[in-house]
């Protein structure tokens, strides 16, 4: 990402867990979590849509960081369907949050792309229902398609997170838009669709980056 990405390991449920971490330049003032997409089909902490969200969340002062879920890189374990990688991102986040020396009450964002925006949303419902609250939650082209993405919106009609961004490429070839719209009408979730834009987002990396940015730092304020 840059020449202060800090590539470091930790232990995780099924071994050790390759990471990747990039701070602010003043002290982080919470913990940015990004999952990547999926591990059986080229998705590592290195994507580039991955390396936008975490470039979004340090500009925002947030660390960030991006776990390689096991068997990837040089994770270790077997891919797990989405279980163990939401294990995996718990770990990352009990672990950074230790490390970081970050209070309980700092905020925490979650952020993931496709497969990934499956396993934050799963660990954000795995916090909220452990009584943690959750200030930011970031999705970009959500799988609906192949996983059960949970509701943003509980039964009791109360939020994962406080701040919810869905973003998704009209033209994407994927993840079909209608799928994403066809997830998020029962919630009332409103989804971000860029014009034209793949499920990649080739060329079009820095106004996501800005998009995120604008919402996350400024929505509620």
């Amino acid at each position: 990402m840059n020449r202060a990405t800090r590539r470091e390991r930790l232990q995780g449920p099924a071994g050790w867990l390759e990471a990747a971490l990039d701070l602010p330049a003043q002290p982080p003032r919470g913990l940015a979590l990004i999952a990547h997409p999926h591990p059986l089909q080229g998705g590592t902490l290195d994507n580039k849509v991955a390396q936008t969200l975490a470039r979004a969340f340090v500009q925002l002062g947030f660390a960030a960081v991006r776990p390689n879920f096991r068997g990837v890189g040089a994770s270790e374990g077997v891919y797990d369907r989405g279980v163990g990688e939401t294990d995996d991102l718990h770990a990352a986040c009990l672990h950074y949050q230790r490390e970081l020396g970050l209070a309980q009450t700092a905020p925490l964002a979650l952020a993931g792309f496709s497969f990934g925006a499956f396993v934050a949303t799963s660990l954000c419902a795995r916090l909220r229902g452990a009584g943690r609250e959750v200030e930011h939650l970031c999705l970009v082209g959500p799988a609906v398609a192949g996983f059960a993405v949970p509701a943003l919106r509980q039964a009791d009609g109360q939020a994962l997170a406080r701040r919810m961004l869905v973003v998704h490429g009209e033209q994407d070839d994927v993840v079909p838009l209608a799928a994403v719209m066809d997830w998020a009408r029962p919630q009332a979730q409103p989804v971000l669709v860029v014009p034209g834009a793949g499920h990649f987002f080739h060329g079009l990396l820095t106004p996501l980056k800005d998009w995120v940015c604008a919402w996350h730092g400024t929505l509620g304020d």
